[in-house]
């Protein structure tokens, strides 16, 4: 018998509605992008509308018009996160039958001083509220209840977390290598339904990316220590695993993360500076070494000059690129 076919490669564009593209959403596409077509595979636009105060949308439907003008090209979506509420609360339902829910009455005060910060974005929970008797959740719901009417009470809803235990979760990166997490000590239970009832960004990620048959994330370092988490909610869940890559950030002088908040690595700004979008995935491809010498450039151009074996060389083991307009 033959050798089993391996499946196509499916990867996912998974931007927020919350703002127009900067430098660093484009050269997360670009990689993702390149990493796929690469390997004849096809990708999958998903947008992350979970936060609905601050997503809008005419910043997703600019989004889309931005990547199609950058040459990043999709062949499957948009699907909306707003639209999937209901496979979500399947899925907390999956997880509460298989026992790995408990409510967290926590305070974001309380979360501020029994955290301790630890690489990326996240917070190691200290498990305050993993323990509690049944006694003790049923006054904390009620004391919840009585301050309802407060405008300034803490949400009536707890959130409900995903207990952790103590192993050791094995990320092999694409461009990172072999990466250890021990989930108790550096992740920490996490949160998966928010205290407004929604789903949290961890859980949806791993519902979505099941669900849309994504088997490669390329996506930003600074999500490196959720991986563990979603690989943990996969296992919990039952589903496949997909294959990840985190590729460095852009950061500015101070060595924090690009946001849309940086005026200078915008999208408006790059297209008033280098005014076709060619130059503005050349500039960035030099920026952090994808080519050595800067010249506007297509995407398509980029897949004449790369396998993906020398896209990974390229990036491999870097964390952090400093961003210059």
């Amino acid at each position: 018998m033959g050798e089993a076919s391996l499946p196509p490669v499916v990867g996912r564009f998974a931007p927020s509605p919350t703002g127009r593209m900067h430098a660093g959403n484009i050269f997360s596409a670009l990689v993702c992008w390149l990493a796929v077509r690469l390997q004849d595979g096809r990708i999958v636009l998903r947008i992350e509308d979970l936060d609905a105060q601050r997503s809008r949308p005419e910043y997703a439907e600019q989004i889309m018009v931005d990547l199609e003008a950058l040459g990043l090209s999709w062949d499957e979506g948009p699907y909306f996160q707003s639209d999937r509420s209901e496979r979500y609360r399947e899925a907390l339902h999956a997880l509460d039958e298989a026992g790995a829910l408990y409510p967290c009455f926590c305070t974001r005060a309380d979360l501020r001083s029994a955290s301790a910060p630890h690489e990326g974005e996240n917070q190691v929970y200290r498990g305050t509220c993993r323990y509690l008797s049944i006694e003790e959740r049923a006054m904390r719901l009620q004391g919840r209840r009585r301050d309802r009417s407060n405008a300034a009470a803490v949400a009536y809803e707890p959130t409900l977390r995903v207990g952790c235990d103590e192993r050791t979760i094995v990320i092999d990166d694409l461009f990172q290598g072999r990466v250890a997490y021990d989930l108790t000590r550096q992740c920490g239970d996490f949160v998966v339904r928010r205290s407004d009832g929604g789903a949290s960004y961890q859980l949806a990620v791993v519902v979505d990316d099941d669900e849309q048959g994504v088997n490669l994330v390329v996506r930003g370092c600074d999500l490196l220590s959720s991986t563990p988490q979603q690989m943990h909610l996969q296992q919990l869940l039952g589903l496949a695993t997909p294959h990840y890559g985190h590729i460095p950030l852009l950061v500015d002088e101070a060595g924090v993360r690009l946001a849309k908040r940086h005026q200078s690595a915008s999208l408006e700004e790059l297209y008033g500076r280098y005014r076709m979008p060619e130059a503005i995935i050349g500039h960035i491809c030099a920026l952090c070494g994808l080519i050595d010498e800067e010249e506007p450039l297509a995407p398509e151009e980029l897949l004449e000059r790369f396998t993906l074996e020398s896209l990974v060389d390229r990036l491999a083991g870097e964390r952090r690129i400093l961003f210059t307009a």
